[in-house]
């Protein structure tokens, strides 16, 4: 019996030897690993980027848009000390490395927005991921007095929506770019007359951003969104919005924990929404302001 015994142990460790020393054998696939700086900050002048900042990371933003640089020239210093200066705050907090939640304050509307960014595919070092694709949602609340809704007044009236779809690419260390789609809807919009003349609820629209980086620390960052009106999908007879595309041009610096970026910009307005429904400033016609973005990371 204790022969017996001995020689099974001999055989059972014999096979154990013989599957460990195939594991060794076996090459070891190397994790992939997301390329670095694709962007420096989770926004680019107005618009998202695909970037959320790696897990237990707090992500601090201020975004500031003065008033327009032509409506009265030197006597409000190009628009820096005008009374439509906008500006709006925020936290993001990264859940997962590639999960991102967040809460900000607007000063127009006093809208509070509730976001949330999750990265689906990352591109990685290795090429075996090409580019990012990135889903953005928020919704916001507009925080005027209830008087603004009229006298059918509901909470829902003040709710407005943003879903957005971000693919992008680092092409080499010194440019990206990413192109993005999205659906804005607001829950009430005015109107004359219901479903004859007014606003619409809803937009879809599409845009791009880049960065040219010329040197560690620095960047040219250039953005452009545009509406997308489909007569087909209209609610009214005769649309009264006066849709006009966003275009953003600036620099921007950056360091491991810190972003600055100043621009100009068309849009008064900050959430994304309110951009795409709102916005009737027009680039062509010198209807420009300057703004700034400041982005603070700590890690936890």
């Amino acid at each position: 019996m204790k022969k017996q015994l001995l020689f099974l142990l001999i055989i059972v460790f014999a096979i154990g030897n013989v599957i460990a020393q195939e594991e060794e054998s076996k090459p070891k696939k190397k994790k992939e690993r997301p390329v670095r700086s694709m962007f420096e900050s989770s926004v680019l002048i107005d618009d998202q980027t695909s970037i959320t900042p790696i897990k237990n990371t707090l992500e601090m933003h201020i975004q500031h848009r003065f008033g327009l640089i032509k409506t009265n020239g030197a006597s409000d210093l190009f628009g820096v000390y005008a009374p439509s200066a906008n500006t709006r705050m925020g936290l993001n907090y990264s859940v997962l490395n590639n999960l991102m939640i967040g809460y900000g304050i607007t000063k127009k509307n006093m809208y509070n927005d509730f976001q949330v960014k999750w990265a689906a595919l990352r591109q990685t070092r290795s090429g075996s991921i090409p580019l990012n694709l990135v889903v953005y949602a928020n919704m916001a609340i507009d925080g005027r007095n209830k008087s603004t809704f009229g006298t059918d007044y509901q909470f829902a009236n003040r709710l407005s929506y943003f879903t957005q779809i971000i693919v992008g690419r680092k092409f080499n260390e010194w440019f990206s770019m990413e192109l993005n789609f999205s659906y804005s809807h607001y829950n009430a919009v005015p109107a004359e007359t219901i479903d004859v003349k007014g606003y619409e609820h809803s937009v879809f629209g599409a845009g791009t951003h880049m960065r040219f980086k010329f040197s560690p620390q620095s960047s040219i960052i250039i953005m452009y969104s545009s509406p997308i009106f489909i007569q087909s999908m209209a609610e009214n007879t005769e649309v009264q919005n006066d849709w006009s595309g966003n275009f953003g041009l600036g620099y921007e610096v950056a360091t491991s924990t810190h972003a600055f970026q100043i621009f100009i910009t068309t849009a008064n307005g900050i959430i994304p929404q309110d951009i795409y429904m709102y916005n009737t400033n027009k680039f062509d016609e010198s209807e420009i302001r300057f703004g700034f973005n400041i982005t603070r990371l700590w890690n936890f």
